[in-house]
């Protein structure tokens, strides 16, 4: 498994240096009969704390983690409340 940590301040200016979370996204393989096709998930680690909270093999479709990524980022979706937002994503 792969994880891809984001760049929050180049990729939400608006947010400052406010992100006490870091987010990452999880990339993994999944075989489908003879083939295999990358999963992705996401990660949350607090910076206080070092807690952290993943959920692997949400979607296998890019624009869907990016989707899920920019909820989480720009509601500072914590990791105790990770699962809860993507179930609800979901």
């Amino acid at each position: 498994m792969r994880e891809l940590k984001l760049d929050l301040f180049s990729l939400y200016p608006d947010l400052g240096n406010e992100g006490i979370y870091d987010y990452a996204i999880l990339v993994d393989q999944v075989a489908v009969g003879a083939f295999a096709c990358e999963s992705y998930g996401v990660a949350v680690t607090s910076r206080l704390t070092g807690e952290r909270s993943a959920v692997p093999n949400i979607t296998v479709s890019v624009p869907r983690i990016d989707e899920l990524m920019d909820l989480l980022v720009r509601g500072q979706v914590g990791p105790i409340h990770l699962q809860d937002v993507v179930e609800d994503w979901l």
